[in-house]
C-alpha cells in the first residue's frame, strides 16, 4: 500500500515539473520525456534577459540625459543674470541688461604715483630683510623679517598687476637709490626710505649692531609708508579705487602694528636707544 502511494506521488511530482517545463520551453507533440526544441533557441532565451536589462538601462540613461538637457535649456532661457546698479542715496536702483560689462573707476594720477613709489619703497624693505639670516642670530628679529619680506613681496606683485591692468609704467626698483620710472623720469627717494649711506652701514653690520640698525631703520621706513598713505588720502579724488583703498588702509594698519613690535624689541635690547 505504501509503495503504491509513493509511486502515485512520484508520478504526480514528475508530471507537475513536466508541465512547467513544457509551458516554459514549448510543448512536445507527444507526451513523454521532455526534449529541447533547439539548443540554439535555449541559448538565445538565456541571453535575452541580460540584453533586455542593458537595453532598459541605456534607455533610462538616455531619457535622463534628454530631461537634463531640456531643464538646462529652460533654465538658460528663463533665468538670465540680472545686473543691478545701486542708485544714489534716496534714488531707486537700476536693472541693467545682461550684456553690461564692468569698467575700471576713473584713474587719478596720485593713485598711479602712490603705487609706483610704494613698489620702490617695498623693494628696499625686502632687501633689508634679506640680510638678516647672515648677520644676526636674533630669533625674534628673524621672525619679524620673514613676515615683512613675505607680505611686502606679495604686495609688490599686486601693485605691478594693478599698474599693468591700467596701462601704467612700473617703477624700476633700485633699493637705497633714487629710482626712475620706465619713461626715464627721476622719482627720488620715497618718505622714510634709507639713504645709500644707511643701507651700506646696515649691510656691513653684524650681531647686536645689525639688530639696532635694522630696527631703527625699519621703523623709519614704516613711518615713511604711513606718510605716503596719508598724502594719498589727502589728495582730492585719490584713493577711490576699491583695490587701492583696501591696500593702502592695510598698509597703514599692518605697519603701525609692526612699528609697535619693533619699539618693544628695541626697548628690550637697547634701553637707551633713541627712536
Amino acid at each position: 500500500m505504501l509503495k503504491i502511494r509513493g509511486a502515485i506521488l512520484r508520478s504526480r511530482f514528475c508530471g507537475f515539473f513536466r508541465l512547467r517545463a513544457m509551458k516554459t520551453f514549448g510543448s512536445a507533440r507527444k507526451p513523454g520525456p521532455y526534449r529541447f526544441r533547439s539548443k540554439r533557441k535555449l541559448t538565445s532565451a538565456r541571453g535575452a534577459a541580460p540584453r533586455c536589462g542593458m537595453l532598459l538601462a541605456a534607455g533610462f540613461f538616455c531619457s535622463a540625459a534628454v530631461c537634463y538637457s531640456a531643464m538646462r535649456m529652460q533654465q538658460t532661457d528663463t533665468e538670465r543674470p540680472v545686473v543691478v546698479q545701486p542708485g544714489a542715496p534716496g534714488q531707486p536702483s537700476k536693472t541693467l541688461p545682461p550684456s553690461t560689462k564692468g569698467t575700471l573707476p576713473p584713474l587719478s594720477q596720485a593713485d598711479v604715483e602712490f603705487m609706483q613709489g610704494m613698489i620702490m619703497h617695498h623693494a628696499q624693505a625686502v632687501v633689508m630683510t634679506a640680510w638678516i639670516d647672515s648677520r644676526t642670530k636674533n630669533k625674534d628679529l628673524r621672525l619679524l623679517g620673514a613676515r615683512i619680506s613675505r607680505s611686502q613681496s606679495d604686495e609688490i606683485k599686486m601693485m605691478k598687476r594693478w599698474l599693468a591692468a591700467r596701462g601704467e609704467p612700473i617703477s624700476m626698483e633700485m633699493p637705497g637709490m633714487p629710482g626712475m620710472d620706465q619713461s626715464g623720469h627721476s622719482m627720488g627717494l620715497m618718505p622714510g626710505m634709507l639713504t645709500p649711506e644707511q643701507m651700506e652701514a646696515l649691510k656691513e653690520a653684524k650681531g647686536g649692531e645689525f639688530d639696532r640698525l635694522f630696527l631703527t631703520g625699519m621703523m623709519q621706513h614704516h613711518n615713511g609708508a604711513l606718510i605716503m598713505v596719508k598724502d594719498l588720502f589727502d589728495t582730492a579724488g585719490a584713493g577711490q579705487d576699491a583695490e587701492l583703498f583696501n591696500f593702502a588702509t592695510d598698509v597703514d594698519s599692518s605697519q603701525r602694528a609692526e612699528i609697535r613690535i619693533m619699539q618693544t624689541m628695541l626697548e628690550k635690547e637697547f634701553p637707551g636707544e633713541k627712536r
